[in-house]
């Protein structure tokens, strides 16, 4: 698929979760249950989660990135796809109010949405800015940490987005990344489907390439220091295809 396709289909349909507040449709997460719960089933805690806006929480994620990112306060910190903030209020409320939490979001209904939350709840140290990762609103060297959660595999260009990653983080700064990949090469008609984009499959890299694509943006020490797998089907030949949920830290 083309980039602009493939944007315009991932838009589209978190546009649509951002308005009718639907459940999940990342890949990991399986259906049928709450975002409550699929949310602590990726390593969320219901103590952590008890202390940020409910209405952020929609399941969407395939990890904790802000659990093991050792944040601290006064700290800045950046998310990249933040939807409805629930990582960024997390970060929120471990940099305190001398620290502060950003997230970029490229589906104007999901920053909407977070802008709205955020004054709301009273929330004085975030923000939520509309952007793509590939072009990233903010200046060089300007954060200290950055997170993501399961949306740089919706990316196209996922090279790009670590090199400016690399770019808008502090020298020393730390990159913290829950993504999903692949064990083997994805088949053409999982790659070319739009729904399977849109539900974090299609962009799905070999894990190995992830890894590379970040160390040539210029990483050091890149670890996974988490990993989980599972099977999605494949209905075009009635196979399953193994996907693996990991979170990545590296250094500047």
């Amino acid at each position: 698929m083309e980039e602009k396709k493939i944007k315009e289909v991932v838009k589209g349909r978190y546009a649509q979760l951002a308005k009718q507040d639907q459940e999940s449709c990342c890949s990991s997460c399986g259906g049928g249950v709450s975002p409550l719960v699929q949310a602590e089933a990726v390593g969320y805690l219901s103590k952590d989660l008890a202390d940020i806006p409910e209405e952020t929480i929609m399941g969407l994620g395939c990890g904790n990135p802000t659990a093991i990112a050792e944040l601290k306060t006064g700290e800045v910190v950046l998310d990249l796809g933040s939807g409805a903030g629930v990582d960024v209020f997390l970060a929120a409320n471990k940099v305190g109010p001398t620290g502060k939490a950003i997230g970029v979001d490229m589906t104007r209904e999901m920053v909407d949405k977070a802008k709205g939350i955020a004054r709301s709840h009273g929330y004085h140290n975030v923000e939520f800015r509309l952007g793509e990762m590939e072009r990233l609103p903010v200046g060089d060297e300007s954060v200290d940490v950055i997170i993501s959660n399961c949306v740089i595999n919706l990316s196209p260009d996922k090279s790009k987005v670590f090199q400016e990653a690399y770019r808008a983080l502090k020298p020393k700064g730390r990159l913290i990344v829950s993504d999903i990949v692949s064990e083997g090469a994805l088949p053409d008609e999982i790659k070319d489907d739009p729904d399977a984009w849109a539900g974090c499959i299609a962009g799905a890299l070999e894990q190995q390439e992830y890894l590379e694509k970040i160390k040539k943006a210029g990483f050091e020490d890149v670890e996974i220091v988490s990993s989980r797998g599972f099977h999605i089907e494949n209905k075009a030949n009635q196979t399953k295809e193994k996907l693996l949920s990991i979170t990545v830290k590296a250094y500047k």
